[in-house]
């Protein structure tokens, strides 16, 4: 791309979308067609990684005719952190980005999302965090950014006290209300805009991590490398997400997922605490023991794999597979 077409790129300059995918055909498909809607001077390029999909994910993607789209196919699924990882890279070395933005292939920006980004003035950020909502219009609990409290003594004493609940550290749902960029430490991958000189000085997100909290520890990271992320209510995600059977913070599904989930986790705490980390699991470990009262059926099964994601997250030990985790939770 020749620098007179890098200067045509509207606000912000080149932005280009990553998406992973695995075996969710239908919501990748209206996430496609969502970020395909977009203008080429406001959505330069997407690029999709597809997890080794067996329900033909591969032929809708052959057959899409935009050119914006670059599709890289693995024979392997890497999860969603492999999945970052090698699309984000492609992009950085091929397309030329000024800015990317990343989603799971059940999140996608809300009409009218990308052109309002690029009408932001975004001097002095890094990075930022959209707010995400379900299609029904609730706020997606999970992808609440957060402020670390082991940074802040405000937030520290909130979360502490419990004055705010999860409050006391996320962004609250008063925040989704404003018009206003608001400081964050720490936010997920599903409507983070970041920018292309934040990732070359940064790297990429830990494949090893395979799913859960890769979006975390790589937030944090650019935190600690002293870059500005803002939460910003302006932008607007939907995910229609369908991790959890019974609300956002219910039963698991399927259940190796929870292995994985309080593995990363717990690697996330002990980045984000420091030398508190092992004061924090004195309150944290009984509570993630006693979601097993949720998982009627499969409690044993749960605290089998619980058991190894505290045992590996404690080491930093993350060669286990998906096909070994599979295995425990059979």
């Amino acid at each position: 791309m020749s620098e007179g077409q890098k200067d045509m790129q509207a606000g912000q300059g080149r932005l280009v979308a990553v998406v992973v995918t695995h075996n969710r055909l239908a919501k990748l498909t209206e996430t496609i067609a969502r970020l395909l809607e977009s203008p080429p001077e406001t959505l330069a390029a997407v690029v999709v990684a597809d997890n080794a999909s067996t329900d033909g994910t591969d032929t809708f993607l052959a057959a899409q005719a935009d050119p914006r789209l670059t599709v890289l196919r693995s024979e392997d699924n890497t999860g969603g952190a492999g999945g970052f990882m090698r699309a984000m890279r492609h992009a950085m070395e091929v397309l030329a980005p000024d800015w990317l933005v990343l989603m799971d292939d059940d999140g996608r920006p809300a009409p009218g999302c990308l052109g309002r980004f690029h009408a932001m003035d975004l001097s002095g950020w890094d990075g930022l965090a959209a707010a995400v909502y379900f299609p029904s219009g609730e706020i997606c609990e999970m992808n609440r950014p957060s402020r670390n409290p082991f940074w802040h003594l405000e937030v520290f004493l909130k979360t502490g006290l419990k004055l705010g609940g999860r409050s006391g550290f996320h962004i609250g749902p008063g925040n989704y209300a404003g018009t206003e960029p608001q400081a964050i430490d720490i936010t997920s991958f599903v409507g983070f805009f970041v920018r292309a000189d934040t990732v070359r000085a940064i790297g990429f997100p830990d494949p090893s991590l395979f799913v859960y909290g890769d979006d975390g520890l790589y937030t944090l990271r650019i935190r600690q490398s002293g870059r500005r992320l803002a939460f910003h209510p302006g932008l607007r995600f939907e995910h229609d997400m369908g991790t959890f059977d019974a609300g956002q913070r219910g039963r698991f599904h399927p259940l190796w997922k929870v292995y994985f989930y309080h593995r990363n986790l717990l690697m996330l705490y002990r980045a984000a605490a420091g030398p508190l980390f092992w004061p924090l699991l004195v309150i944290v470990l009984p509570k993630w023991l006693l979601k097993a009262r949720s998982h009627r059926g499969d409690a044993r099964v749960f605290l089998r794999l619980m058991r190894h994601a505290i045992a590996d997250g404690l080491r930093h030990d993350t060669r286990r597979t998906l096909a070994d985790i599979e295995r425990l939770a059979e």
